[in-house]
């Protein structure tokens, strides 16, 4: 009976390998037609905007990427695809493939901060015979080494329904467990440069301030300072170019958090952080993105429209109804350090009454207002502050004329009248535009002087209710709309 038994064992078994080698030889067959399958449908993946296969290879890059950038990329990636009709295109990623670690190196390189000493015993251990170099070159070294990059990085595509691109590249450093960013912006036109716009869209300034105080010049970890004594490193912000900028906000994409008051022996990646920052980042970078555009037009076209031109189409009625007297602007960037005087880049030439409105290169201008304008990197959530001068019968300014102080007041304090359509972008146009209205009340209202024979330099077009107002003689700059008449406040 046991012989039987064990004769009929053997024959199952046989029966159940030659089962198992048919189911393997099947399953053999199969990935070569799956791959077939993959490859004919990747024209229909494209056409249906469902790139499977390419989701598939991003997801196994992405098991190589260091913790930080794979929760940006987790994040990011779940976020575009949450709220891809909110961004009417939504966030296109890729994960861009740099020179793969090799397999026998560890995922995080050794610490640097090592002794001199272990320093020159390693080197006394090499058979080989060689120069020591000296101190300058192992410090450089040491550097490199301290500042290296992951070779891994995630490329953030985030575009705007009018097909502007902003590239966002992130990498992280490896020793300093920080994470840095490299911003390029891409228009589907090739935009005109005015001499005045040529850093609004530039890769160092774009990104700056986009949360308040946050100038991504200086490293957020703060032991990286002592790692930075050991080598001779006085700030990151001498690499920035090189290595781009470690905004607070992007260690918070990559779930980082270095607390001031409490420092951690070890920061790890933190999934919960990055998601509660990714909806506002994102918002902040397009609102970013489309007003830098907005305002480079319109660098690019002040200088070549007249003042009454210049506020372009979305300019309203009751933002410039009236013609202005006034020439084009003319405008160039200047730079004010600590103490200096004020120098005023924009100016609006007033020519005489008779003369033709044609080249104002050769006009005589009775009347030059002369603008400082600061603009703040939140613009145009933030308005820009004007300081004016007057160069007309005398240099007359906000100390020493009433007037032009409340000309100031006209469009620093009451720009929200100005803002125009959301999300208001126009509001740097819209604030000169209204500089040339109150400059033609100013001149307008003036009195005319009777020992100067011949007609007022400036007749009065513009309707007023009362020319002056109360002690200090104030003019009347509110513009009433639809009614068209001025006021005072």
């Amino acid at each position: 009976r046991l012989a039987e038994k064990y004769k009929e064992c053997l024959t199952s078994k046989e029966k159940i390998l030659k089962e198992i080698e048919v189911k393997k030889e099947y399953l053999s067959s199969l990935q070569p037609r799956l791959n077939s399958i993959m490859q004919a449908s990747l024209p229909v993946q494209e056409y249906l905007f469902m790139p499977f296969d390419q989701a598939h290879k991003q997801y196994e890059t992405a098991r190589h990427l260091p913790p930080p950038l794979y929760v940006l990329f987790v994040q990011a990636s779940a976020y575009g695809q949450a709220c891809a009709g909110l961004l009417q295109k939504g966030l296109a990623l890729l994960v861009v493939v740099g020179k793969l670690l090799s397999p026998g190196s560890p995922c995080s390189p050794p610490s640097l901060c090592t002794d001199d000493e272990s320093d020159s015993d390693a080197e006394e251990e090499q058979t080989t015979k060689r120069r020591r170099p000296t101190l300058g070159v192992q410090l450089d070294d040491k550097r490199k080494e301290m500042l290296k990059r992951h070779p891994l990085s995630v490329t953030v595509d985030l575009k705007c329904k009018d097909d502007n691109v902003l590239h966002l590249t992130f990498y992280y450093l490896m020793n300093l467990n920080v994470m840095t960013v490299k911003a390029k912006v891409t228009t589907p036109v090739e935009m005109t440069t005015a001499i005045s716009a040529g850093d609004l869209l530039s890769p160092d300034s774009i990104l700056n301030c986009l949360y308040p105080g946050d100038h991504g010049r200086k490293t957020p970890n703060p032991a990286n300072q002592f790692q930075f004594d050991k080598v001779g490193i006085l700030t990151l912000s001498d690499y920035v170019t090189e290595l781009g900028h470690p905004y607070v906000w992007v260690q918070k994409l990559g779930g980082l958090h270095f607390p001031k008051d409490q420092p951690q022996h070890t920061v790890t990646a933190d999934n919960t952080l990055s998601a509660s920052h990714m909806e506002l980042t994102v918002k902040l970078l397009r609102s970013r993105l489309q007003s830098r555009l907005a305002l480079h037009k319109q660098f690019a076209s002040l200088g070549e429209c007249p003042g009454d031109r210049a506020a372009g189409s979305s300019c309203t009625g009751h933002l410039a109804p009236v013609t202005s007297h006034g020439a084009p602007l003319h405008s160039q960037p200047f730079l004010l350090s600590a103490g200096a005087c004020l120098s005023f880049p924009w100016q609006l030439l007033i020519p005489t009454v008779d003369a033709p409105m044609g080249d104002v290169s050769s006009l005589p201008f009775p009347a030059k207002l002369q603008a400082a304008v600061v603009l703040n990197p939140g613009y145009s959530t933030l308005p820009p502050i004007f300081s004016l001068c007057l160069n007309w019968k005398g240099e007359r300014t906000g100390s020493n004329d009433d007037n032009i102080r409340a000309m100031e007041s006209e469009v620093n304090v009451n720009y929200k009248e100005l803002w125009g359509p959301k999300p208001g972008h126009q509001l740097l146009t819209n604030q000169l535009q209204r500089l040339c209205m109150v400059l033609d009340v100013y001149l307008e209202t003036e009195p005319h002087d009777t020992s100067v024979e011949g007609p007022k330099e400036f007749p009065q077009e513009k309707m007023c209710l009362r020319l002056v107002r109360g002690p200090l003689r104030l003019k009347p700059f509110k513009f009433n709309y639809p009614q068209g008449f001025f006021s005072h406040r």
